[in-house]
């Protein structure tokens, strides 16, 4: 795995982080916890967008919609957690 590779995830996991906690809100993760919820849920969107058959298309925007999907429902996850 190259460094540009590297970068090209942390950026992506970043922008769908942000985006899903602006969406979902009350959790709040600091700027490492947005990337890595946005990377996690790059891995989750993936998985589920396979599963259920949906492709967006390709490039750099299907992987941030696809990211920021998976990150949403890690989001919610979380917040139901903390609620219980």
């Amino acid at each position: 795995m190259s460094l540009e590779s590297i970068a090209v995830w942390v950026i992506v996991g970043g922008v769908a982080g942000l985006l899903a906690e602006w969406l979902i809100g009350g959790v709040n993760t600091g700027c490492i916890g947005t990337v890595a919820i946005g990377i996690l849920g790059a891995f989750i969107g993936g998985w589920l967008f396979g599963r259920l058959g949906i492709s967006i298309g390709s490039g750099i925007v299907n992987n941030i919609i696809t990211a920021f999907a998976g990150a949403a429902v890690l989001l919610l996850v979380i917040r139901i957690i903390r609620r219980v």
